[in-house]
């Protein structure tokens, strides 16, 4: 048993998105593998990569581009039952969407919040040391925290910006309710504060799920929330009724100045996206969405399909 519970794994989502926005349509296919490696009882070595290619039709054929590199590659050491020290590269811990709900096999919709870049500095990963674990653990509440500092870094592989900052979150299990804090400090060129807010409620006893993050740096600021929701009425979330997914996700963005966009558009905007998802059978998910974008410099229609396979499997079978 302790055997096959060291045995690496394989996992991660192949994908193959179309996204039609303003009337100009690209195609992308996209692997992001991953793996998680144990070395005995406390050690583990874990690591994704993407690998991507698009299409963008022209009059005169397709503009292609292509993407391959690693998202993240770091150890953990595990002290004890509140302590992991993380590192190598790793994803920076500001609220939640970067490091939980970004792989491709999650993520509700085939793209990100409009907010997504504010406090991951320039590359969303970090390239130092992170302490980060659960500080206090009760039957009716627990605290976690994650706290880390970066180096800069020119490499090709692992950028990363001079950097420090930290989330904590509280847990209540009863309510099934979390609700954290995070900030980041740039420490190369502009120094520059970065601050963070989420909250988490996945009612007991339904598939619904409500997500919600507001972040704020020197320039901007801005918060999504999303909901989908699965109904288990006629047979079950594995009944083909139950395998549909509503998707709703409204966000709004707020220019403090126009000197650096973070990121985040230049102009004041709000974005309002409804999706309908299907998971099918073996780890399989349709993703279709129709969005509308409203702004001073125009109003848009996003429509974006795709489908995504999750796989998993061991690097050899465990004894």
């Amino acid at each position: 048993m302790a055997r096959a519970q060291d045995t690496p794994l394989i996992s991660g989502g192949v994908a193959f998105f179309s996204n039609t926005n303003g009337g100009n349509t690209s195609y992308m296919p996209l692997i992001e593998p991953l793996i998680a490696m144990p070395i005995g009882q406390r050690f583990m070595i874990e690591s994704r990569a993407a690998i991507l290619e698009s299409f963008n039709p022209t009059s005169n054929g397709y503009d292609h581009s292509h993407f391959a590199g690693f998202t993240y590659l770091q150890g953990d050491f595990i002290v004890n039952p509140h302590l992991t020290i993380v590192g190598g590269s790793f994803l920076l811990p500001f609220n939640t969407y970067n490091d939980r709900l970004s792989p491709v096999w999650i993520n509700n919709f085939q793209d990100g919040p409009l907010i997504a870049s504010l406090g991951i500095l320039s590359s969303g990963s970090g390239l130092g040391g992170m302490a980060r674990g659960s500080a206090v653990s009760h039957h009716s509440y627990s605290i976690d925290y994650a706290g880390w500092f970066s180096a800069r870094s020119g490499n090709e592989q692992f950028t990363a910006t001079r950097a420090f900052g930290g989330r904590t979150s509280l847990y209540l299990p009863d309510q099934r309710l979390e609700v954290g804090l995070s900030y980041d400090r740039q420490l190369q060129g502009t120094h520059e504060n970065f601050y963070g807010a989420h909250v988490w409620w996945e009612p007991a006893g339904t598939a619904f799920r409500l997500r919600s993050e507001y972040a704020r740096g020197h320039h901007a600021q801005g918060y999504w929330v999303e909901a989908d929701y699965r109904t288990q009425a006629f047979g079950g979330l594995n009944s083909w009724v139950g395998r549909f997914e509503p998707v709703f996700r409204l966000q709004q963005t707020f220019r403090r100045d126009t000197v650096v966009s973070d990121g985040v558009p230049l102009v004041d905007t709000q974005r309002a996206d409804f999706g309908i998802d299907y998971n099918l059978p073996h780890n399989t998910r349709i993703l279709t969405s129709y969005s509308r974008q409203f702004s001073s410099s125009g109003n848009t229609n996003i429509w974006e399909t795709g489908i995504v396979y999750r796989f998993l499997f061991p690097t050899w079978k465990g004894r």
